[in-house]
């Protein structure tokens, strides 16, 4: 397993689809991953340290698992077929739930957990890293910088 940061989360053009970007924090390799526009909100405003008046679906699952005396200690990036990637959660009492890898990044954020990803999956999914992508990478932080997560609703939701 390798641990993985949160870069960010960005709407991809043309398709308008957002997408979080996760990078290897021993490596160069980053991993794009699709997700939908609630997520990407739900992950930006983690991101930010937002406060909302009332708990988001995302802060609500932390609060449970606190008041149920429980703690997230570590999500699982472990699979990717047919380009869906597959997720686990990993709790201090020893359970382990299956779940979407973009609400377990939000989850994690929320709650601190580091977040780990299968070398299989990086060697699949992942990108290698050039000097020009790093650049890249340096604009897209200079983006986030600007956006908020308001900015990841679509029409009509």
């Amino acid at each position: 397993m390798r641990e993985v940061e949160v870069v960010g989360v960005r709407v991809e053009m043309p398709t308008n689809q957002p997408l979080v970007l996760l990078r290897e924090t021993e490596g160069t390799r980053y991993l794009p991953i699709w997700i939908g526009a609630v997520e990407a909100s739900a992950i930006a405003y983690a991101q930010e340290g937002a406060e909302t008046p009332r708990p988001l679906t995302h802060e609500l699952m932390q609060q449970v698992v606190v008041a149920l005396g429980d703690e997230l200690e570590e999500v699982r990036i472990l699979d990717v077929r047919d380009g869906v990637f597959y997720a686990s959660l990993i709790f201090a009492s020893g359970a382990e739930v299956e779940a979407r890898p973009s609400d377990s990044i939000a989850l994690a954020l929320r709650a601190g957990a580091r977040i780990v990803c299968t070398e299989d999956v990086l060697d699949e999914a992942g990108i290698q890293s050039t000097r020009e992508e790093d650049e890249e990478v340096e604009r897209f932080r200079e983006f986030l910088e600007e956006v908020a997560p308001d900015d990841f609703v679509q029409p009509g939701e």
